[in-house]
């Protein structure tokens, strides 16, 4: 897995070491949230609205991830959601999980570079590439984990469970203005999320709406606050 010949490649894989939660000059580093999903789930569009409604009160960088392509972070690029310099792209080479979850020295690669070039950060944001419901991110990695599915996919998505539903810190249902089209039940995925989940939060979410994402900006700043007080 390969960022670019500027940066230097010194990391193995740490997937059940959990992050080092300070920075070089021993003060909190910045908090990081993975985001994972299947493939057209809404990952990116999450990310780029996250951007786009927390830019102006935290310092943000974002990470993401494709196999062979920088095409999510073109996107997030052409729609000017960051400086360019606070956006990094991996091209992982392998299947989405492994470079989240097996072998993260290229995510946590670029993940240093930002903190050191682009910093001081508050929130870096780590976009998986598209991948199924066992995907899950290394502690080694980031501090939190969103998983994101959508209501096209099927109302049994939550009920299938799976890794990245049960156990990520928040669970998204993305695009849920669909759900009248595809003949979803939003109530049927609320339930089923609930008992898959216990008491881990659910959000539920639409792009197209004015300030769709505020559930998971609100759920990130909350966290945020944690981190920083700790």
């Amino acid at each position: 897995m390969h960022l670019d010949d500027s940066i230097p490649h010194s990391h193995s894989a740490y997937a059940d070491r959990p992050a080092d939660p300070t920075g070089p000059d021993g003060s909190r580093r910045a908090l990081r949230i993975g985001l994972g999903g299947p493939v057209g789930s809404g990952k990116t569009a999450t990310v780029a609205a996250l951007c786009r409604a927390l830019r102006d009160q935290l310092s943000i960088a974002v990470v993401t991830n494709d196999i062979y392509t920088r095409e999510d972070a073109d996107f997030l690029l052409r729609s000017a959601v960051l400086p360019a310099e606070r956006i990094q792209a991996v091209e992982t080479g392998a299947c989405p999980h492994t470079a989240i979850r097996d072998d993260i020295s290229a995510n946590l690669e670029a993940v240093e570079h930002l903190e050191a070039t682009a910093g001081p950060l508050d929130l870096m944001l780590v976009e998986s590439g598209g991948d199924n419901l066992t995907a899950i991110f290394s502690r080694g990695l980031v501090d939190a984990q969103i998983f994101i599915i959508d209501v096209a996919g099927g109302d049994d998505i939550p009920r299938k469970g799976g890794p990245g539903i049960t156990t990520a810190d928040l669970l998204v249902i993305n695009k849920t203005d669909l759900a009248p089209h595809v003949g979803s039940d939003l109530e049927t995925m609320a339930t089923d999320a609930k008992r898959q989940r216990g008491e881990r939060p659910v959000a539920f979410t639409s792009l197209t709406a004015d300030d769709g994402v505020r559930p998971v900006a609100d759920w990130i700043c909350a966290r945020l606050a944690t981190w920083t007080a700790a």
